[in-house]
Formats: C-alpha cells, structure tokens, sequence
C-alpha cells in the first residue's frame, strides 16, 4: 500500500510539472517552481526589476512563461568552437590570416 502511495505522488507532482507548461501564465509560486529559484530569490529579481512581472490589481504577482523562458535564455554563452570561428573570421576580416 505504501509503494502505491508514493507512486501516486509522483504521478500526481509529474501532472503538475506538466500543467505549468501548458499555463501561459503562472502565479508567483508557480513561477519560482518554474524557473527553479526560492521565493526570496525571485522577490528579489522582481523588485529590482530583473524579471518582467504583471501586477494587475497592485497586490498579486503574475508571469508570462514564454516571457520568463525568453529571461532564461538571454545571454547565451559561447562554445569554445563558436570563439574560435569568430576569431578565425576576424582575423582573416582585417587581413592578418590568408586563406
């Protein structure tokens, strides 16, 4: 019975994953479950502005997943490979390396 139980923890915390990436927008515990930051963590971002956030009626925080993934994903770094070429093309831009 116990092994039943935990399985249906699972199941159940695996349908709430899956409905925060069906929600376009997510409420303030959603959000930090999304992002996968604290609380304190994401009061932070929103009242320092780092984080675009919605305040409909001046109380209630909201979030735009696509808005919070599009955060994510900003300031992508580059692979080693992708440096390489940049400076390969540089370089031969300005004439030091011939072809």
């Amino acid at each position: 019975m116990e092994e039943i139980l935990k399985r249906l923890e699972i199941i159940e915390k695996h349908v709430l994953d899956q409905n925060l990436i069906l929600k376009n927008v997510l409420n303030f515990n959603e959000a930090a479950k999304f992002i996968e930051v604290s609380h304190s963590h994401l009061y932070k971002l929103t009242s320092s502005g780092k984080v675009p956030f919605y305040k409909p009626n001046g109380k209630k925080i909201y979030f735009n997943r696509q808005e919070l993934e599009e955060w994510l994903l900003r300031n992508r770094n580059e692979t080693d490979a992708e440096i390489d070429q940049r400076a390969a093309d540089y370089l031969i831009k300005k004439g030091r390396v011939k072809l």
